[in-house]
C-alpha cells in the first residue's frame, strides 16, 4: 500500500534545521513547500489497489525523487545515495535529517507501476497543469518543434551477436527449443554467448559461420511455425526469424534468392530499421544528417520560443516514416497546454519539418508553417533546378527554360528526350546522354509556394531567424551540461519517454521559477 504523508513537522525536520540554506527560488525549495501540493498522494492511489501490505514510501516524496533525479540525471543508487547525504535533496522531500534513504529498487518499482498504469506521465501532467494556471503561454502564438538524438542505453551488436542472442533466448523462451537446438543446431556451442573461436581475418570462414548460423535459426523457426504460443515465446521466436533475415542475402553462385542451398553471407546492404540490439529490440540506426550518424531513439518536442517552456514531447524509434520528425511535430501541437488561437500556431521548424506532407497537414489543421525550405539541388552545378521548370497542373504539362512542353505521367514525371539534343541551354540542364527526366513531387505547388515565399518575404525571413533558434537553448537543457543526458539509462520506448517527459517536468518547473512562480491563494501565478 502507499504510504501516508505527515502533516506536522517531524522530530529533526531538516526543513526546519537547514531550510534557509536551500536557494529560493530553487526546484528544492519549490518542492519543499508545495510538494504535496503539486504530487498528492491521492494522485497515486490508483497504483496500489489493494490497500494491503507495509505502507510504501508518500507519493509525494516519490515523485520530488524522481523529479529531481532526472532533473539531475542520476541514477537510482546515485538518487538514493543524495536522498541520504544531500540536505536540499532531504529538504525537498520533507525528510528528517537523520532519515537513512531507502534501496534504489524502491524506484525501480515506483516507476513500474507508473509505466503499467492508465497515467503513466502525471508527473509530466501535474506540471503542465501549473504551466497552464499561470497563464504564461496565453497569447504566446508560436511553437517551435525540434528533434534530438539519444544515444541507446546498450551496445550495438553484429549480426553473429545477434543470432547467437536469439538463439540462445528462444531455447529458455520457447517450450521444446531446447531439444530441437541440440538435436538439430551444431553451428555453435549454444551454451556460451560468445562468439565462436574461427579464422575472423578469413572470408571464407566467416561465410561459413554465417551460412551455419542462419539455418540453424530458419530451422527452429520453420520447426515453430504454427505452433501456438505464449507472448514471451512468440515475441522470442519472431526476434530470431527477423534477426536471421535483416542482415544476410544468398552468397555468390546460391542457387534461387532464398539461400535454398544452404549459403548465406552478411548482407552489402542495411537493412530499413535494422535492429540493432536482441536487449533492446527497439533501438535503431539514427541519421541526423549525411555525416553524423548514431544508434537510438529520437525524442521529439515543441517549445514555446519566448519562455523556453516545452509544451510537448514524445520519444520514438529513429527510424521509419511515421517516427519522422513532420509526422511526430503535428501531434505535438494537440498536446499544448494553452488552446491554440483560431488560426492556429505559427509553427517554426527547420527543414526537417519542411516536406510537402508535412505542410499540408499544419496548413490544413489551420497552422502558418514558418518553415525554412530545404534547398535545391541542380542536376548540373550552378544550372537550372526544378523551380526553372514551368509547371500547369490543370493541363498537366511541365515547360523547360527553353520552352520545350512535355506532359506529366501517372507518376508525375515528365521525360524531355530527344527534344533536348541541339538545345543551347543543355549545358545548364542535364548530362544525361538521353535528355533531362524529371519528378514532381505530390505537393510540389505548395513546396513551389513555400521556396517563394521564402525568397521574396523578408518578414517571414526576420520572424524565422529571430525565433526559431530559442529552440535551441531549450535542447541545451535538455541534454544537459556536455550532453550527459543524451545516453539514456533504460531501454525501449516506453520507458525512455517516462524519462523525457519527467525530465521536462523538471525543466518546465526550474524555467517557472525563473520566469517568477509563485503559489497564491487562487492557484499558481508569475510574480
Amino acid at each position: 500500500m502507499q504510504g501516508r504523508s505527515l502533516s506536522g513537522p517531524q522530530l529533526w525536520d531538516t526543513a526546519a534545521l537547514v531550510g534557509h540554506l536551500v536557494p529560493a527560488g530553487s526546484v528544492y525549495a519549490l518542492l519543499a513547500e508545495h510538494r504535496q501540493v503539486l504530487f498528492p498522494d491521492g494522485m497515486f492511489e490508483d497504483l496500489f489497489p489493494s490497500g494491503r501490505g507495509r505502507p510504501s514510501l508518500p507519493g509525494a516524496v516519490i515523485a520530488s525523487v524522481l523529479v529531481l533525479q532526472t532533473l539531475e540525471d542520476r541514477s537510482d543508487p546515485e538518487a538514493v545515495q543524495a536522498v541520504r547525504c544531500d540536505l536540499r535533496w532531504k529538504v525537498a522531500c520533507g525528510l528528517p535529517i537523520d532519515h537513512a534513504g531507502f534501496h534504489p529498487t524502491t524506484l525501480t518499482a515506483w516507476r513500474q507501476r507508473l509505466r503499467a498504469s492508465d497515467r503513466p506521465d502525471r508527473i509530466f501532467e501535474a506540471v503542465r497543469q501549473v504551466v497552464a494556471q499561470t497563464g504564461v503561454l496565453k497569447g504566446k502564438t508560436r511553437r517551435a518543434l525540434d528533434s534530438v538524438v539519444f544515444d541507446d542505453a546498450v551496445a550495438t551488436q553484429d549480426t553473429i551477436t545477434q543470432l547467437i542472442a536469439a538463439m540462445r533466448r528462444v531455447r529458455r523462451e520457447v517450450p521444446g527449443a531446447a531439444d530441437v537446438i541440440a538435436e538439430r543446431c551444431h553451428a555453435h556451442d549454444w551454451d556460451d554467448p560468445g562468439k565462436p573461436r574461427i579464422a575472423w581475418d578469413d572470408k571464407t570462414a566467416r561465410d561459413v559461420l554465417v551460412s551455419a548460423l542462419v539455418n540453424d535459426a530458419l530451422i527452429v523457426v520453420d520447426g515453430f511455425t504454427g505452433t501456438k504460443l505464449d507472448e514471451s515465446a512468440e515475441q522470442a521466436l519472431a526476434l530470431l526469424a527477423l534477426v536471421a533475415g535483416q542482415d544476410v542475402e544468398p552468397a555468390d553462385g546460391s542457387d534461387g534468392s532464398d539461400g535454398s542451398d544452404g549459403r548465406w553471407r552478411i548482407a552489402r546492404r542495411v537493412a530499413p530499421e535494422r535492429v540493432i540490439s536482441t536487449v533492446d529490440v527497439q533501438a535503431r540506426h539514427v541519421h541526423k544528417t549525411v555525416h553524423h550518424r548514431q544508434d537510438g531513439f529520437k525524442g521529439h518536442v515543441a517549445v514555446e520560443p519566448d519562455t523556453g517552456l516545452f509544451t510537448g514531447a514524445d520519444l520514438t524509434e529513429a527510424a521509419g516514416q511515421d517516427n519522422h520528425e513532420a509526422v511526430v511535430g503535428l501531434g505535438l501541437l494537440d498536446q499544448d497546454p494553452e488552446p491554440g488561437p483560431a488560426d492556429g500556431f505559427e509553427v517554426l521548424g527547420d527543414t526537417a519539418y519542411g516536406t510537402g506532407e508535412a505542410r499540408a497537414a499544419l496548413t490544413g489543421a489551420g497552422h502558418t508553417p514558418i518553415i525554412k525550405p530545404a534547398p535545391l539541388r541542380p542536376a548540373v552545378p550552378g544550372g537550372f533546378t526544378i523551380d526553372d521548370f514551368t509547371v500547369d497542373e490543370h493541363a498537366g504539362t511541365v515547360t523547360c527554360p527553353n520552352g520545350l512542353v512535355r506532359q506529366l505521367t501517372a507518376k508525375r514525371t515528365a521525360t524531355f528526350g530527344a527534344g533536348c539534343r541541339g538545345c543551347p541551354l543543355r549545358q545548364r540542364c542535364t548530362t544525361a546522354k538521353d535528355g533531362r527526366s524529371i519528378s514532381l513531387h505530390p505537393h510540389d505547388q505548395q513546396l513551389r509556394a513555400a521556396r517563394a515565399q521564402w525568397a521574396s518575404n523578408h518578414a517571414l525571413r526576420d520572424t524565422y531567424r529571430r525565433h526559431r533558434p530559442m529552440v535551441e537553448r531549450s535542447i541545451a537543457w535538455l541534454i544537459g551540461p556536455k550532453g550527459r543526458c543524451r545516453k539514456l539509462r533504460y531501454r525501449g520506448t516506453a520507458a525512455n519517454t517516462w524519462w523525457l517527459h519527467t525530465r521536462i517536468a523538471g525543466l518546465n518547473l526550474r524555467r517557472l521559477l525563473n520566469l517568477g512562480l509563485t503559489r497564491q491563494p487562487t492557484g499558481w501565478a508569475l510574480a
